[in-house]
């Protein structure tokens, strides 16, 4: 018998709405799992993939993930993960780092036993490159085999990854796949094998509502005869969910009627228990005018670590106004023309606005952009434009730039996200 936690989407070092606390708050619901680990003295730690929430995480989360998985390897209790598409780079990982240090070990096709379990590793591959894929796996001779994952896969929800068609071209018969991404825990069964989200440890988002946790996975050949009665469970897998105590996350959703409005919001706060929780509001319906930066200061007044506001009702703009919606991009794009930045900031607004760009690829774009430019030794275009440049604006300097030169501030990642009316995908990144 084998039995693992199987966990993944940690984030470590997401400073989630700017906050400190936060950040501590991932690396502790991580560590709550590898004590977890170490108490039940499960055979090994799965980990599905995006152990970071940035691929350059800074020196205090690598200390932290040192502290956390010291006690787990002093306990024996093997760390087995793959990479996620938030981690990867195209040279070396964080995980091979903790590899040298004993502390990790990185899945790949070769597999790894664990008990009388042989357990692989496929890495996040881009949507781009899976065609050219060859899921040719080292057979080995165990009672039972598994394949951990990172991506989003057919037949789960926003799923562009054929699980189906993975498992009919693997040379080896998985019993279990463990997969990382998608923030929701799910399970299915695909033609005899069972495939399972572990969901994150901790919110990297608002609208993930439901609590946190983790799957304890037992892969027992004895209890093949036993069937599906009492969960998921058939042909020997065993999989079942525990949650995780984490911070505290008020909802308020509020539906204003015609007569109401921010004191109506702010009653709704004071009803809820919002100490040390991060609150957010929601509101829709009609009503009165309601500020969030108002609201945001009232829920902290009353001890909310974090209070956050969403207004969702339309704006009723006065007929004095003049608003076109026609065509936004151009509104941004002769917004950057009139800020008269460089050449080369204008490419870095290109790739960071791009929407040809995933998410998870926009800072090895950056990154690409500027060494190509070092590279060539043309540091002219680092000028700001000037006056009478067709790009350029009547100003050398623009307070929003941040730089006397015409650069770019680097936006934080925690206020940049690229939204979809038709489904809320933050989840998944």
């Amino acid at each position: 018998m084998t039995k693992v936690i199987h966990t993944g989407d940690t984030h470590l070092g997401y400073r989630q709405y700017h906050s400190p606390e936060r950040r501590q708050d991932f690396l502790d619901a991580f560590r709550r799992v590898v004590e977890d680990a170490i108490a039940d003295d499960v055979d090994a730690v799965v980990h599905a993939g995006d152990l970071y929430h940035d691929r350059t995480p800074g020196l205090e989360d690598l200390m932290g993930t040192i502290e956390v998985l010291r006690p787990l390897s002093d306990a024996g209790i093997p760390f087995l993960a793959v990479v996620g598409n938030h981690e990867g780079t195209r040279h070396a990982q964080w995980l091979d780092l903790f590899e040298t240090l004993g502390l990790a070990e990185r899945l790949d096709f070769e597999g790894r036993r664990v008990g009388d379990t042989v357990l692989y590793g496929l890495d996040y591959v881009p949507e781009s490159k899976r065609d050219a894929l060859d899921y040719d796996f080292t057979e080995r001779d165990a009672a039972h085999t598994a394949l951990v994952s990172h991506g989003l896969f057919q037949p789960f929800p926003h799923g562009t990854w054929d699980l189906e068609a993975v498992l009919d071209e693997s040379n080896v018969a998985f019993d279990a796949v463990l997969l990382g991404d998608d923030h929701t825990p799910d399970t299915v069964r695909l033609d005899g094998t069972w495939a399972t989200y572990c969901g994150s440890t901790e919110r990297a988002s608002a609208s993930e509502r439901d609590p946190r946790g983790y799957n304890v996975v037992t892969l027992d050949a004895g209890d093949a005869e036993r069937g599906e009665a009492g969960g998921d469970t058939g042909d020997g897998v065993t999989i079942s969910r525990r949650g995780l105590d984490t911070r505290d996350f008020v909802f308020i959703d509020l539906e204003l009627g015609g007569s109401e409005g921010e004191e109506r919001v702010r009653e709704r706060v004071r009803e809820e228990s919002v100490a040390d929780a991060v609150v957010v509001v929601t509101i829709e319906g009609e009503g009165g005018e309601v500020t969030p930066a108002d609201i945001e200061r009232y829920g902290d007044e009353r001890g909310a670590l974090v209070t956050r506001v969403t207004d969702r009702r339309e704006v009723n703009v006065d007929a004095d106004y003049e608003v076109s919606f026609a065509d936004p991009d151009e509104a941004v794009r002769e917004r950057v023309r009139d800020l008269g930045l460089s050449e080369a900031a204008r490419g870095i607004d290109e790739a960071v606005r791009g929407s040809e760009i995933a998410d998870s690829n926009v800072r090895d774009e950056v990154k690409a952009r500027v060494e190509s430019i070092v590279d060539d030794g043309d540091l002219g275009v680092f000028e700001a434009a000037r006056d009478g440049d067709e790009n350029g604006s009547d100003t050398d300097h623009d307070p929003a730039i941040g730089a006397e030169s015409g650069g770019v501030a680097e936006p934080d990642a925690d206020d940049v996200e690229r939204d979809s009316s038709a489904t809320t995908m933050e989840n998944y990144r």
